[in-house]
């Protein structure tokens, strides 16, 4: 595995705990079971499509305020983390268990976009990020280390760009599980040291490249047991799911796109994928966002919306 770092770039990747091994092993397996729709929520069935005629508004999102780091305590060790979690069994497993947010109390509605790495998946959607800069649309982007990995220079420049904000979408993106569970035919971590690992491991990499530590986390798949995110919470992340299914993991055309996103309502959020330029995410929100605007709705980053 190639180093993260590109020039200017900090260094403090010694809190990697010494994964190396494990994550060079991990990184074969995951990748040789990967599927094509290693991109991570399968697509429900969708409602009418939008008339892609209609005419958009041409109202835009106001302004997005600066944002205000929050003070984070140090996490605890994975040694901790296994002595405290490790009698606990899980009763939950799924896209919205206990300890997950799926929606917030605000009016705005959260745009979140994942970046899920892998094979076929290290791609970025410059054309939906250009939608979203020309609308001033703000969004948090889910990268996962091996997209952060392939896309070193854009991740930096994605984190110098104060309309997006930048979270933690897992090491190996795999489902977070103390016992092994997979979804979509994706391996899950198997214990309580390996949920610590896949958070720790891509949280370090994020605060190296934005100089802030993330507030959230998106497990692969968006799948995951309420142990483990208990555990993601006492490590100082908010484990975040989704209410609106923007684009069926970019398998949507962009008319359907257009209809699911065209749902959001306050307090929603909107999963989408920002790493697959050939779907139809980004023509499908080039509908949807202005028909949104035009009716009044406003967009914010997640931390914005959800406590810290």
């Amino acid at each position: 595995m190639r180093d993260i770092h590109a020039p200017g770039m900090p260094g403090r990747r010694s809190v990697l705990l010494g994964m190396a091994g494990l994550a060079s092993a991990a990184l074969s397996g995951c990748m040789a079971t990967a599927r094509a729709h290693d991109e991570e929520v399968p697509a429900p069935e969708a409602s009418n499509p939008v008339d892609p005629a209609d005419p958009a508004p041409s109202r835009t999102a106001p302004a997005q305020t600066p944002d205000i780091e929050p003070h984070r305590p140090t996490p605890p060790t994975k040694q901790q983390i296994v002595a405290e979690f490790g009698s606990r069994q899980p009763r939950e497993w799924g896209l919205q268990v206990t300890g997950t947010a799926g929606k917030s109390a605000a009016r705005d509605i959260a745009l979140t976009l994942d970046a899920c790495g892998g094979p076929g998946g290290t791609g970025c959607d410059q054309q939906l990020l250009g939608t979203l800069r020309k609308l001033n649309v703000p969004a948090t982007l889910f990268l996962n280390e091996r997209w952060i990995q392939a896309n070193p220079a854009l991740t930096a420049e994605l984190a110098r760009d104060p309309l997006f904000e930048l979270a933690n979408h897992g090491f190996l993106h795999r489902p977070l599980s103390v016992n092994g569970k997979s979804a979509y035919g994706i391996a899950g971590t198997t214990d309580i040291g390996q949920v610590y690992d896949e958070v720790m491991g891509n949280q370090a990499i994020l605060q190296d490249v934005t100089g802030h530590v993330p507030g959230f986390f998106r497990p692969g798949t968006a799948h995951c047991d309420d142990v483990a995110a208990a555990i993601a919470r006492r490590l100082g992340v908010v484990p975040v799911s989704f209410s609106i299914n923007g684009d069926g993991g970019a398998t949507f055309a962009p008319a359907t796109v257009a209809a699911e996103v065209g749902k959001a309502r306050s307090g929603d959020i909107v999963i989408a994928h920002v790493n697959k330029p050939g779907s139809g995410t980004a023509a499908g929100l080039a509908q949807a966002l202005p028909r949104l605007l035009g009716q009044g709705a406003t967009f914010a980053k997640l931390g914005a919306v959800l406590p810290a």
